[in-house]
């Protein structure tokens, strides 16, 4: 199993995941080369720290005006206790969009993967400050027999180093600490001072703490290959302006 990741890509898509959907990364890669900086945006039901997101708005009506621009992906939180997501929220989500859909729960076990391929998402987010190597290895493994991918996120050096070997495919810093269930104050610096640890050719995303164009600049500048983008967008006054304002960044940056 290569440590890059690069397994067959089409006996990927012909597995239960992503439901005839181009990959994440394929579709980050698409984005980049057609002079678009590569933005995932995010719907998410509510926040420690923000309260509630979506404002008696419909999250599947939301995730597709987000699908309407240019991003490479829609990322879906599923937590309930902390986040209001729920696997019902997924599975509509990605029934609703052509571009592939992010799966980010607390995902510790292999019928949670299953449970995501089952309702349609294209990749699998796993937090490396939940996970030990036995576990991650696991998971990693049980994500790609269901034609997943993973993204598998740190947020310290010390984590960066200690997934580096795995076989996972895209790498995440979170730039906010998801222990604390993201309540924290924190901006792109985190991408900036982490991005200089992670090698090979992995896309490279900065999760979190983006707020703007100038944001997203950073991220890219410091060698990020994408950006998700959550809070923010969903408390934009207008979803599709800003998400405009985020892609027209360009790529290269």
């Amino acid at each position: 199993m290569p440590v890059d990741g690069n397994f067959d890509r089409e006996k990927m898509e012909a597995r239960c995941g992503g439901r005839g959907k181009p990959p994440l990364s394929a579709s980050i890669r698409m984005r980049q080369r057609s002079g678009l900086f590569p933005v995932i945006s995010e719907i998410k039901v509510r926040s420690d720290k923000e309260g509630d997101l979506l404002r008696g708005r419909d999250p599947v009506a939301l995730a597709q005006e987000m699908s309407q621009r240019p991003v490479a992906g829609i990322s879906v939180v599923t937590e309930p206790g902390h986040f209001g997501g729920h696997m019902g929220l997924l599975k509509e989500v990605a029934a609703a969009v052509g571009v592939p859909v992010l799966h980010k729960d607390f995902i510790t076990t292999e019928r949670q993967v299953q449970e995501s391929a089952d309702c349609g998402a294209s990749a699998i987010l796993l937090i490396t400050a939940m996970l030990d190597l036995r576990q991650m290895t696991r998971l990693i493994e049980a994500a790609r027999d269901c034609g997943l991918e993973t993204l598998v996120e740190g947020h310290d050096a010390a984590e960066i180093r200690k997934i580096e070997h795995l076989p996972f495919d895209l790498r995440g810093i979170n730039n906010r600490d998801i222990t604390v269930f993201e309540v924290d104050d924190s901006d792109v610096s985190r991408t900036e001072e982490l991005a200089g640890f992670c090698r090979g050719s992995r896309i490279l995303i900065s999760e979190s703490s983006i707020r703007s164009a100038a944001d997203v600049r950073r991220a890219g500048r410091s060698g990020a290959d994408a950006v998700l983008v959550g809070t923010a967008v969903l408390k934009a006054e207008n979803v599709g302006s800003f998400l405009d304002e985020l892609v027209a960044v360009g790529w290269p940056v």
